[in-house]
């Protein structure tokens, strides 16, 4: 399965631990497609569907339902995990993905 930068997957994050995201969940694909072609493990930020207004949640369309791309839990999973395939973002929504990890992980 060929997975690609900014689609969006559906992942089974379980177990989890503390106040990690949970159970079965669309999540967007951060790892470049380098990393993706060649490595078994993927970086992804999960999505959902309620979320306040913090400055590490992006606001994207997905499945015709509004959601959030959470990037302070972007964590590293094995490729096993992902689910099923959709749709990637719209390029309005990938920019504002990169802005916001450069403003939150690059200092």
């Amino acid at each position: 399965m060929e997975l690609k930068q900014y689609q969006i997957v559906l992942v089974n994050l379980d177990p989890t631990i503390g106040s990690e995201m949970k159970k079965t969940r669309p999540c967007v694909i951060i790892s470049p497609n380098e990393m993706n072609k060649y490595l078994q493990t993927i970086v992804i930020a999960p999505l959902t569907g309620n979320s306040k207004p913090y400055p590490t949640r992006v606001e994207v369309k997905h499945n015709k339902t509004k959601g959030w791309v959470v990037l302070d839990q972007i964590r590293t999973i094995d490729r096993i995990r992902i689910v099923k395939c959709f749709e990637s973002l719209s390029e309005k929504e990938i920019s504002k993905i990169k802005t916001v990890i450069q403003e939150t992980y690059v200092a």
